[in-house]
């Protein structure tokens, strides 16, 4: 039984409109999935394989909440770190009167004072140059005074995590241990959450039934289970900003344990650091919270939401949105970026999406 017409409706326009090739949804509560549906195809080949509920997404920046928050979170429970700790503490490199305040909390609302984005992938490969020119550049406005939404500032998180499990060792010098890099930390909570494939640097068996992204004219090549994002790629396909790829049943996994969470079950971290994360920061003219965004009138999720509603988008088409106070989630996996991202349909899309599902949704049992 479908109980979402409309908003299948308006996902089946999508894929005719060539908003994107295919879509993966699931919508759900804390202790129950209540939809979940696939639509289109991998891709506009004329054979190719309409997408499944088991199909995988390149969740680009879903990463940043679903791993980098929630392991700032938990290393912030077990004391390893601190959201007033200094980046200078933590990044030898970021020093300077214009930046020597400039905390954790900082980069998780992105009001560090980083720029948005540039393309270092072009320059630089691995930790240590990418680490060494994103410290020492110039900061865009004063920290804390505004918020620009900053995949630099969630590139430097990763590497503090890293260095956070590994005693600091490969910050000091020492050998770094494989346990506290990004991809393992994550795999360990992804255990706790899921049986379904949610990881970083996917396997290639996983390849015939993932999504393809963007064809990418820097690495010659469309993208498959390969991560879209060009710098999180030059970093070896796991970083702070992106890189995860997982199920839309995997992601609804991850937000039933974020509705958990916050209801008491401590299962990503203690229900009284993530109700701390979601809340709106100070820092004038944002919506962010810590890592996640909240809900605006204008926003991916529609205007229908209650207003404490958390929620992020990714790149590549992807996106979760988690009402927390309605014990309800929407999971819309897409692959808009294929073959080009200079495909926008999805932006007057997806809010129309989001108000159907909350028009559509059943009352709580």
């Amino acid at each position: 039984m479908n109980l979402f017409p409309a908003a299948s409706f308006l996902l089946r326009s999508g894929v005719h409109s060539r908003a994107f090739p295919g879509a993966s949804i699931e919508i759900g509560r804390r202790e129950t999935v209540l939809w979940r549906a696939a639509f289109g195809a991998l891709s506009y080949d004329h054979d190719a394989p309409a997408v499944q509920s088991d199909t995988i997404f390149d969740l680009a920046s879903l990463t940043k909440v679903m791993a980098t928050t929630t392991l700032t979170m938990r290393a912030v429970d077990e004391g390893l770190l601190a959201l007033d700790d200094r980046v200078a503490d933590w990044i030898p490199e970021w020093n300077g009167s214009d930046r020597k305040d400039v905390t954790i909390h900082h980069l998780l609302s992105h009001s560090s004072g980083l720029t948005a984005y540039l393309p270092f992938f072009r320059d630089y490969t691995g930790r240590v140059e990418f680490q060494s020119a994103i410290a020492t550049m110039p900061l865009e406005y004063e920290p804390g005074t505004r918020s620009i939404y900053s995949d630099l500032g969630f590139i430097l998180l990763g590497f503090i995590l890293e260095d956070v499990r590994s005693a600091g060792s490969a910050r000091r010098g020492g050998v770094f241990d494989p346990a506290a890099s990004l991809a393992a930390q994550f795999a360990r909570v992804a255990s706790l959450v899921t049986d379904q494939p949610l990881t970083y640097l996917p396997p290639r068996q996983w390849r015939p039934r993932t999504a393809p992204t963007e064809h990418d004219n820097w690495r010659g090549r469309t993208l498959i289970g390969e991560v879209h994002d060009e710098n999180a790629w030059a970093l070896g396909g796991a970083a702070g900003h992106a890189g995860l790829f997982g199920t839309a049943a995997a992601v609804g996994a991850f937000a039933r344990a974020a509705l958990h969470t916050l209801a008491g079950n401590p299962i990503l971290a203690r229900a009284a650091t993530m109700r701390s994360f979601i809340q709106r920061s100070n820092v004038p003219g944002s919506s962010r919270a810590m890592g996640w965004d909240t809900m605006l009138p204008t926003s991916s999720c529609g205007t229908l939401m209650s207003a404490t509603a958390i929620g992020h988008t990714g790149f590549t088409g992807t996106s979760l949105w988690i009402d927390w106070e309605r014990d309800f989630y929407v999971v819309l996996l897409t692959n808009r970026v294929h073959p080009t991202r200079e495909n926008h349909l999805l932006k007057e899309l997806r809010p129309r999406i989001h108000d159907a599902v909350v028009e559509e949704l059943p009352a709580p049992s």
